[in-house]
């Protein structure tokens, strides 16, 4: 992926002004200049990302930087931006961000994507602005959105059941990483042994996490969606008893 810096920052959840500060004060390379537009990469991503986590965890800028240089002592930029794409390469998404027209916006949605409900898809991370137009992070929620309000489901209370799975998964997700933080991230006890050791941890997990998640959504759906339609073609049994005994009744 490229970024303009205010996708940038919009993807690492910070500001245009922020990353600018982080440049500035020597935290972030420099971007890759196309004319007069400055283009940054997944590296930028991952170091941004970094730089945000550890002023987070109360570090100040000149223990940051004194830390990055650390990290970076005896390599080359390119060589440290290597090492952070390794790790930012492993992406545990199946499929690429794709682009989404505001046509087909309008076509998969009409009428209710309204200004309210375009910005709560927005900061639910549904789609995403990426210069003039929308990108879909992870097409395979954007497709699902679009197969249940297909199906007849209203656009709104999609995104609220996306947003209540979000958060439920996002705490499974904090669990899971502090477990990792704990016991698996200490193993590594030098930064040349840390590149390579968490990439591999990276790549045993993402299937494992996927399984999972699968096997227990597998699980819960072949309890609960079976069960619904059941009871509905009940309902819609005794209707029809009920009609064909009323009109027995008549003749």
């Amino acid at each position: 992926m490229e970024y303009r810096i205010d996708d940038l920052a919009r993807t690492a959840g910070t500001t245009v002004r922020n990353v600018r500060v982080y440049q500035d004060r020597d935290l972030l390379p420099p971007p890759r200049k196309e004319g007069r537009t400055a283009i940054y990469s997944d590296a930028h991503l991952t170091r941004l990302k970094l730089i945000i986590s550890m002023l987070e965890r109360g570090y100040a800028f000149a223990q940051i930087k004194e830390m990055i240089g650390a990290w970076e002592s005896g390599r080359s930029l390119g060589e440290v931006l290597g090492l952070e794409e390794e790790v930012a390469s492993r992406s545990w998404a199946q499929d690429a961000p794709r682009a989404v027209s505001a046509a087909e916006l309008e076509a998969n949605f009409g009428d209710q994507l309204t200004a309210n409900v375009t910005k709560r898809t927005l900061d639910l991370g549904l789609i995403e602005r990426r210069g003039r137009g929308f990108v879909a992070p992870l097409p395979e929620l954007y497709e699902a959105a679009v197969e249940l309000v297909a199906l007849g489901i209203p656009l709104e209370e999609v995104l609220d059941i996306a947003e209540s799975m979000q958060a439920k998964v996002d705490h499974l997700g904090a669990e899971l990483a502090g477990l990792i933080s704990d016991h698996v991230l200490p193993r590594a006890s030098t930064a040349d042994e840390a590149t390579p050791f968490y990439g591999e941890v990276i790549d045993r997990l993402r299937p494992l996490v996927f399984k999972a998640l699968n096997s227990a959504a597998i699980r819960s759906a072949d309890h609960y969606i079976p069960s619904i339609i059941g009871a509905r073609m009940a309902e819609l049994m005794s209707g029809r008893r009920e009609r064909e005994a009323s009109s027995a009744g008549t003749d």
